[in-house]
């Protein structure tokens, strides 16, 4: 297992943690579960974040 997957999973899990039902707590399990993949990501040099952000300027 990646570090981007276990990203995803945690930021998936701390979503559920935090609330527990409705459309609202699908918009951030989604937001949260990319931002863990983003981060979990960048930290296995599978992804540039800072290249993501910048897009086509740089």
């Amino acid at each position: 297992m990646t570090t981007s997957t276990l990203g995803l999973l945690c930021g998936l899990l701390l979503t559920i943690a935090i609330v527990a039902g409705g459309f609202t707590g699908l918009l951030l399990a989604v937001v949260l579960g990319a931002g863990g993949y983003l981060i979990g990501g960048q930290i296995d040099g599978e992804l540039d974040v800072r290249a993501l952000a910048r897009g086509r300027r740089g």
